[in-house]
């Protein structure tokens, strides 16, 4: 069980108090003056496609292992009140991230609502579109607006975003999330520093990718009658292209999509993709894929080559670098 922390207290100063405190902070350390002006003022950020103004959020709330990682990134866990973790999501003492987890409040472990988010007093929403937000559940950028709180949605998601889509590609969309939030909290020294980090990775990863022909890659998601797979907006496209192979269904303009069986088999892959949930584990779709007459005579099952993506490797966030690198790994040692 996470440890419930109780959130930073609003400061409050008597007038004497006030001096004293400006006194010490202008002898000792400047930049916290700075800091704290900063905090009270708003500061614009796009929204998708959406210039929103922000302040300094103390409360927020965080859906799914991606979005808590971006904060954490960011080195912001005494302004993280809480998290909303769906069973899809692996355990979060998995996390690179797990001393954080340990410190905010696990706020549900069903879908985000509105509900938990009030009840939680909470001053800002991280989420995805039609994934976290959702018209159907009552939970919204402009419902949450009306309340006075404040929301920000990873830019993959705003691929078909009503009124404001904007388009990356996924790890650019990554960067972009983290470089804006480093604004809404004002901390860009410290996104520069982890972008910066990750397009390192990434680059090096691309520096040592096989060349030739690409490895053909089925990214399987779920789906028995219809797979569900990757399109080119979802981080595991970008992840396997950067690591030397192709995704089968690169000419879709989607993000998680669905197609059918006779599709996979046209496309021949060498490689398979299995995205690991929490509540449907990678086993379980491999040996589906080893029995179904749709996909048993395929050359990736044939020739065992199955890969296993982390769930959180897959959705947008800092892990999808760690993904990246293993994939990448797993490549350099097949055989074709």
């Amino acid at each position: 069980m996470s440890m419930t922390r109780s959130p930073r207290p609003v400061r409050q100063r008597t007038a004497l108090g006030s001096a004293l405190a400006a006194t010490l902070l202008l002898t000792a350390c400047g930049a916290e003056v700075e800091t704290d002006a900063k905090a009270t003022e708003k500061v614009t950020v796009k929204r998708c496609g959406e210039p929103v103004a922000y302040t300094v959020p103390r409360r927020a709330v965080a859906y799914e292992g991606g979005s808590a990682d971006k904060l954490f990134s960011l080195g912001l866990v005494d302004h993280v009140y809480g998290y909303v973790m769906p069973p899809a999501n692996p355990p979060v003492t998995e996390s690179p991230w797990a001393g954080d987890y340990a410190k905010v409040k696990m706020l549900s472990d069903d879908l985000l609502n509105k509900e938990v988010v009030v009840e939680a007093k909470s001053d800002f929403v991280l989420a995805g579109w039609k994934s976290g937000f959702k018209d159907e559940r009552g939970i919204t950028p402009e419902i949450l607006d009306k309340l006075g709180i404040q929301s920000f949605m990873h830019s993959e998601s705003c691929f078909n975003y009503p009124e404001y889509p904007e388009k990356h590609t996924p790890f650019e969309a990554l960067y972009t999330d983290l470089e804006r939030l480093g604004k809404i909290f004002r901390v860009e020294k410290k996104a520069d520093e982890v972008v910066g980090g990750l397009k390192k990775r990434v680059e090096a990863v691309r520096a040592k990718a096989p060349q030739g022909d690409p490895v053909p890659v089925f990214l399987y998601d779920s789906g028995t009658d219809q797979p569900f797979t990757a399109g080119n907006q979802v981080p595991p496209h970008d992840i396997i292209g950067t690591a030397g192979g192709r995704n089968v269904f690169d000419g879709l303009d989607q993000r998680w999509t669905q197609v059918n069986w006779e599709a996979v088999a046209e496309a021949e892959p060498e490689v398979i993709m299995i995205l690991d949930y929490g509540d449907l584990p990678a086993q379980k779709k491999i040996d589906f894929l080893r029995t179904s007459p749709h996909t048993k005579g395929l050359p990736a099952v044939k020739k065992n080559n199955f890969f296993v993506l982390d769930y959180n490797e897959g959705i947008s966030g800092p892990r999808n670098i760690d993904g990246l690198e293993k994939f990448a790994a797993y490549l350099s040692r097949l055989k074709r």
